[in-house]
């Protein structure tokens, strides 16, 4: 199989696409042709070797943990989903280096799902990591519902434009922060905008007088800090980024765990017309340096997306 890869740390510039044997499909593994696989933030950490320290590295290291595609081969274990299913998953393994920005890759069956039937591949392969990221944070730690005043940071990046979509369908009136240039989008996904920086406080305050009942951040960088003044439910506060920031408010970490559960949850919001993942490119395989240095280049409005044909 065709396959990108690095055989060391670094930027863009130490991936290249190459031969690789077929991957090895264990009895709860599920091998699924890839169609379109999503860049998220942790991908490009992992290759500049930034998480290390967190996971053992094979080597040639194939990065990517989206996927969306067909079910070409199943271990016996395997139940839920079957050969010519189309799938979309969240391909995390107890070790890095066989990942999803390739032609084939075996995910463990408690990663994947049968994919949304209205979204095509480039949409579905946004959805499992930075979907399930807005659904743990939204759903099980915020328990956001009917009623609350939800602020989200960085509200149209690739897991807050999800999250804002998840909230608004759960009936919870969202309030945003985002660059100016965002602002009509997140209109669009049913958020109301408001600049982050100096005076965000004063900002919120004039559109939200009673305040905020519940804060999520994806950016980090000072984002809880600058909440502090309008949350008037302590505790009530997630964060991807900072754990520190969020324990020091009685808040929780979230970082994501694969769940079939929640994936089929996604998949049914979007069936229903309620979560649209935003595509900003789609790049193919042999283009992934490009793809990547745009990804990690900051400004990102929803996902930027590999394609494999």
């Amino acid at each position: 199989m065709r396959a990108v890869v690095a055989d060391e740390y670094g930027g863009p510039d130490v991936l290249q696409v190459r031969e690789l044997d077929d991957p090895r499909v264990g009895p709860d593994d599920v091998l699924v042709r890839v169609r379109a696989a999503s860049i998220n933030p942790v991908d490009y950490k992992i290759v500049e070797g930034h998480l290390d320290a967190a996971w053992p590295v094979l080597w040639p290291l194939v990065p990517g943990w989206d996927v969306a595609g067909e079910v070409v081969g199943a271990g016996p274990a395997v139940r839920h989903v079957e050969v010519g299913q189309q799938v979309f998953g969240y391909a995390r393994k107890d070790v890095v280096g066989t990942g999803t920005w390739a032609e084939l890759v075996a995910v463990p069956a408690r990663g994947v799902a049968p994919a949304p039937a209205s979204l095509d591949a480039v949409a579905a392969g946004c959805l499992p990591l930075a979907g399930m990221t807005a659904w743990q944070a939204l759903v099980e730690d915020l328990e956001v519902s009917e009623g609350d005043t939800l602020l989200i940071h960085a509200a149209t990046g690739g897991v807050g434009h999800l999250a804002t979509q998840i909230a608004v369908a759960r009936g919870a009136r969202v309030i945003g922060t985002c660059s100016e240039p965002n602002h009509d989008f997140l209109r669009e996904l049913g958020g109301e905008p408001v600049t982050y920086g100096d005076g965000l406080a004063d900002r919120l305050r004039e559109l939200a007088p009673e305040g905020v009942t519940a804060v999520a951040d994806f950016v980090a960088d000072g984002a809880l800090e600058a909440s502090d003044e309008v949350l008037t439910k302590p505790g009530r506060v997630v964060s991807i980024l900072d754990p520190q920031a969020a324990a020091e408010r009685g808040g929780s970490y979230v970082f994501v765990r694969p769940d079939v559960a929640h994936l089929t949850a996604l998949a049914e919001l979007a069936d229903a017309g309620r979560l649209t993942p935003h595509v900003q490119s789609v790049h193919d395989l042999d283009a992934v340096r490009d793809a990547v240095a745009e990804a990690s280049g900051g400004s990102v409005r929803g996902k930027v997306v590999l394609r494999v044909p």
